[in-house]
């Protein structure tokens, strides 16, 4: 059973690695029948293709609509992105731009060259044909998220990027509509959930498929990406969202208190850990966390995730923290000190999604502003995977070009390595060219 209150747990104390391995375990998941629900309805939706898209858009969404309703037209996004603001418009266009820059900085460069034995080798770049990307709509609805996605894919250049939001009750959302529009997406399609991805994937007779799956969304989002990975290919499958706070006792613990907040009111199932070096600093993060809660929109989801998710971790010494911290390997790792000591420890941490580097750098301008991407790697997946980027919308193609002087150096080896393997059609092909090589 989770705590009554955040879990609390002291580095130096003897008993520290049993409770801490014991919180790592913890299982955070809200439903043990998801994958059961979500295999029955992937199965529907390949089965029954539009007919099953309109059942679960009338069932969840409550959308009375027929096959051809499913997209959004041109018009009807036109409309609801004009409902935005003047301000909205100009924040989400500067927020595109910093997207924009930051992954054409990360576009990787081909390879083409030849080596000592005249052999030619390299590596080719290139787009995926199409992508579905997956916004949420349901309690909340995050046009950051359109453009995270959907912009990193145009800058590899994806020419098809389909969209998929639910609409409860049929009304679109302005700022997700006027994101689509300024990241560029080529189709809006009205589902979601399980369904959603099913109908990426497997296609429909009004959505062609798409090869790869990208974007946040809840759990039977998540169980269905798992589903259709190896149809088609997916970017990570995403967990409730999670903070990790490093901080010293020179902060303003109110400054803590909201940044720890600031994922827990994503979900009850979020998770904000804090790692302090001075318990009194951390007591009066404690009650600031309390003092924050009362004036949130979201108190209750925030609070639930606080009580139930929550940690406060006492170090001896921030400095040497980097072990824990890697341990947890959290989605948003936080370190409020000052710029030298957040830049020398982040130099010892080897799994995080993001880092966000000094005092005056919330989460949150990761989120939206800073240009990095924020669909990130959770529940501890930050140790063998890094967030969307524009790499997750190209694939690489290796080349190979052998000369007959390279082949004659060459083949030998892997004759005998053929050989070793009993493969013999393999070192046939080999041997053959080695014997009339003129």
């Amino acid at each position: 059973m989770p705590p009554d209150g955040p879990t609390r747990l002291d580095a130096s104390s003897p008993g520290f690695e049993k409770d801490f391995s014991a919180f790592l375990s913890r299982n955070r998941d809200t439903d043990e029948n998801v994958d059961r629900i979500v295999a029955d309805i992937v199965a529907d939706v390949r089965a029954r293709g539009d007919a099953a898209l309109v059942e679960y858009t009338r069932k969840f969404d409550r959308v009375e609509t027929d096959a051809a309703g499913l997209r959004v037209s041109e018009a009807e996004r036109r409309a609801a992105a004009a409902q935005a603001s003047a301000a909205q418009r100009e924040a989400l266009e500067f927020a595109a731009r910093r997207i924009e820059a930051f992954h054409r900085a990360l576009l990787p460069k081909d390879v083409d060259f030849t080596d000592h034995t005249g052999t030619r080798l390299g590596a080719r770049y290139r787009p995926l044909d199409s992508v579905g990307v997956y916004v949420p709509g349901g309690t909340a609805a995050y046009p950051s998220s359109v453009l995270m996605n959907i912009v990193p894919a145009k800058v590899a250049g994806v020419k098809r990027v389909v969209m998929v939001v639910p609409t409860p009750g049929g009304t679109l959302n302005p700022l997700v509509m006027l994101a689509a529009e300024i990241a560029g997406a080529d189709e809006i399609w009205r589902i979601g959930g399980a369904q959603a991805v099913a109908a990426l994937a497997y296609g429909t007779a009004s959505m062609r498929p798409v090869d790869k799956i990208t974007g946040p969304g809840n759990a039977f989002v998540a169980a269905a990406k798992r589903r259709v990975f190896g149809q088609v290919g997916i970017d990570l499958i995403a967990g409730p969202s999670e903070i990790l706070v490093v901080a010293d006792r020179h902060n303003d613990p109110a400054w803590i208190a909201a940044d720890l907040l600031s994922q827990a009111e994503h979900d009850a199932s979020s998770q904000s850990v804090l790692i302090a070096d001075d318990k009194a600093f951390a007591g009066a993060v404690i009650r600031a966390v309390d003092t924050e809660l009362k004036t949130l929109a979201r108190a209750d989801i925030a609070a639930a995730s606080w009580r139930d998710n929550g940690a406060i971790i006492l170090v001896p010494d921030l400095a040497q923290s980097a072990p824990i911290v890697d341990r947890i390997a959290a989605e948003h790792v936080e370190l409020a000190m000052e710029p030298d000591a957040a830049e020398a420890l982040s130099q010892k941490i080897a799994h995080a999604g993001a880092i966000f580097l000094g005092r005056h750098t919330p989460e949150a301008i990761g989120d939206y502003v800073a240009g990095t991407n924020h669909v990130l790697p959770t529940s501890r997946a930050a140790r063998f995977s890094g967030g969307l980027s524009v790499a997750d919308f190209l694939k690489r193609t290796s080349i190979v070009g052998c000369s007959p002087a390279a082949l004659a150096e060459l083949g030998p080896a892997a004759l005998a390595l053929a050989e070793a393997e009993g493969l013999d059609a393999h070192g046939r092909s080999i041997s053959i060219r080695l014997n009339r090589r003129g």
